[in-house]
């Protein structure tokens, strides 16, 4: 079992704030466990493609499911095949483990 299986098996954990950033060595070592996810500033982002547009939005109608289970949302952008996400916690405006968290359960989403 890979790192990113590990982590896809957790769930976010509700953040208001109050709760640190990750420090750049901990961003360093969640981004080893989350395929294809690179640091974007304070954020990660992944790109994702797909056959056409009606594939694209499937991913996005699972990928709002899955948002809406854990309770942490990322934002997204669709270019007819192409759907860019980017995470951070908003609440601390950096990153923190639920983003590696959702990171990692989108990567399972079935494209």
């Amino acid at each position: 079992m890979n790192e990113s299986s590990d982590l896809a098996k957790r769930h976010c954990v509700p953040c208001e704030g109050g709760v640190s950033r990750l420090t750049p060595e901990a961003v360093w070592r969640q981004l080893q466990q989350v395929d294809g996810w690179e640091l974007a500033g304070n954020k990660i982002h992944k790109r994702f493609e797909f056959r056409d547009f009606v594939a694209a939005m499937g991913f996005v109608n699972a990928m709002a499911d899955l948002a809406e289970q854990q309770g942490h949302h990322p934002d997204f952008s669709v270019h007819y095949n192409r759907v860019d996400v980017t995470i951070w916690t908003h609440a601390i405006d950096g990153l923190s483990e639920n983003d590696f968290v959702l990171a990692a359960k989108l990567d399972q989403i079935p494209r």
